[in-house]
């Protein structure tokens, strides 16, 4: 068989040398930008580069930048059992890539293809700057199972309902999955650089128990879901306690993991399979309105209420409502929230309390491990009815959503051991305990009173 690096597709003008920016695509499996250049060059240059205003950002975090650090580590080591090497660089990024192009001679720059303001205003200025270099510049897919373009109703740049699109999109034909390069030759004499240290990045905290990152962990984990649990994804994936989620989503928002690869896996198993389409569905809102992380999608006259002890007790896992608290405390233990209780705590913030759902949304950012801007963005506004949501006005009876979704009490008391010693379902309402037994938690009474005592009708 010939070598991934020596094959040239169809169609493809041969070039000497090519480089190819990761960016959300820390992976080799599936890697279409990877694949074109291995197959259209001789010479390749894997190259990230690590941009020092990325702490400042709103799309990064510690945990977020610990776990990119060990990606790219990863990365370095898969690329070079293949004969290559991981090249980093730290600056801007497009003055980082023309060095390289210059030090190289290289005629071609690879990517994929990204919707964010940012990486819209990365990829505008590495294509001016190879028009100027005279040096070609291509994107590719291969962030979504299906590119943001590709499903498009008629006289229309986007859905804006997620139904029509989900019953769009898993129609759409698929592209063929890359190959996996089996050789990569790279440059002679380009010095590498150092992947760096996530200390040297930020000094915020990191969660103690968040996932570790890279490709190797990644497929290991998504063999593991595929084999043991997607099967049951669709019965079992609201359940708190039993944790039968895919904690894949950090691994797909880092490309550390192909979302078409891994929906093929799980393409007979519809649940699982729509859950990838969600992700797709908000990434198509967010390039057709790149003001999603700030701007209301739908206007709706909403008042905000300003209320830094109600925001405080919420971030710190404090309200006083079990369900909420869990979910935070998770959050700030994890860099993740099931995501039943990300709604849940999401809600209490923007419905009981009144505060804009930015607020909530920036404190997502600040930990989740797997928060991107189109996900975290859309998520917040479906439920602060700006959103997405054809309902705007839906309203979630906690208690109900807690003793539905976490019947025996079981996450609660995982993460508020204050709450570990009442039984069952009783946990999540410990304002209905005797007084005497309530005075003795070191636990607060819930804050803006009692939630859904008025509102039972709420689901």
């Amino acid at each position: 068989m010939t070598p991934a690096a020596a094959r040239v597709r169809p169609g493809r003008e041969r070039t000497d040398t090519a480089v190819v920016l990761f960016t959300r695509d820390l992976r080799l499996h599936d890697h279409p930008a990877l694949s074109a250049a291995c197959s259209s060059a001789r010479t390749v240059v894997p190259l990230f580069v690590v941009d020092p205003s990325i702490a400042g950002l709103p799309v990064a975090s510690a945990n977020r930048l610990a776990f990119l650090v060990e990606s790219l580590a990863d990365l370095r080591a898969s690329l070079r059992s293949r004969g290559s090497d991981l090249y980093v660089r730290r600056g801007d990024v497009v003055n980082e890539v023309m060095r390289v192009v210059q030090l190289t001679g290289a005629s071609t720059v690879m990517a994929s293809e990204d919707v964010s303001r940012a990486a819209r205003g990365r990829q505008e200025g590495l294509e001016r700057a190879c028009r100027r270099q005279r040096c070609r510049f291509e994107l590719f897919p291969g962030v979504t199972v299906v590119p943001p373009g590709d499903v498009v109703p008629a006289g229309k740049d986007h859905y804006a309902v997620f139904t029509p699109y989900w019953n769009r999109w898993r129609q759409v034909p698929r592209r063929t999955t890359a190959p996996l390069p089996r050789r990569i030759d790279g440059p002679r004499g380009l010095a590498a650089g150092r992947v760096p240290a996530a200390s040297a990045l930020t000094s915020g905290p990191v969660s103690p128990g968040r996932p570790r990152g890279g490709e190797s962990v990644a497929r290991t984990r998504a063999s593991a879901f595929v084999r043991r649990s997607l099967a049951e994804y669709g019965a079992a994936h609201d359940d708190m306690a039993g944790d039968r989620t895919s904690r894949l989503s950090a691994y797909l928002h880092f490309g550390c993991l192909s979302p078409l690869e891994l929906a093929q896996r799980s393409a007979e198993h519809e649940p699982f399979v729509r859950q990838l389409c969600w992700r797709d569905f908000h990434t198509q809102v967010l390039a057709a309105f790149p003001g999603l992380p700030t701007r209301d999608y739908r206007a709706r006259g909403r008042r905000w209420r300003r209320d830094g002890a109600g925001l405080d007790a919420w971030r710190a896992g404090r309200t006083g409502v079990p369900i909420v608290d869990a979910a935070m405390r998770q959050l700030l233990d994890e860099g993740f929230i099931h995501n039943r209780a990300r709604m849940l705590a999401a809600s209490f913030l923007v419905k009981e309390l009144g505060i804009d759902w930015r607020v909530g949304a920036r404190h997502f950012l600040d930990w989740l491990v797997d928060a991107d801007v189109a996900n975290n963005s859309g998520n917040w506004q479906w439920i602060a009815g700006t959103g997405n949501d054809t309902r705007p006005n839906r309203r979630f009876n906690l208690t109900r959503q807690a003793r539905r979704h976490d019947p025996a009490g079981a996450y609660v008391r995982r993460y508020v051991p204050e709450l570990a010693d009442i039984a069952g379902a009783a946990v999540h309402e410990p304002w209905g305990l005797p007084p005497a037994r309530r005075a003795a938690l070191a636990y607060p009474d819930p804050i803006g009173g009692v939630p859904g005592a008025a509102r039972r009708g709420m689901q």
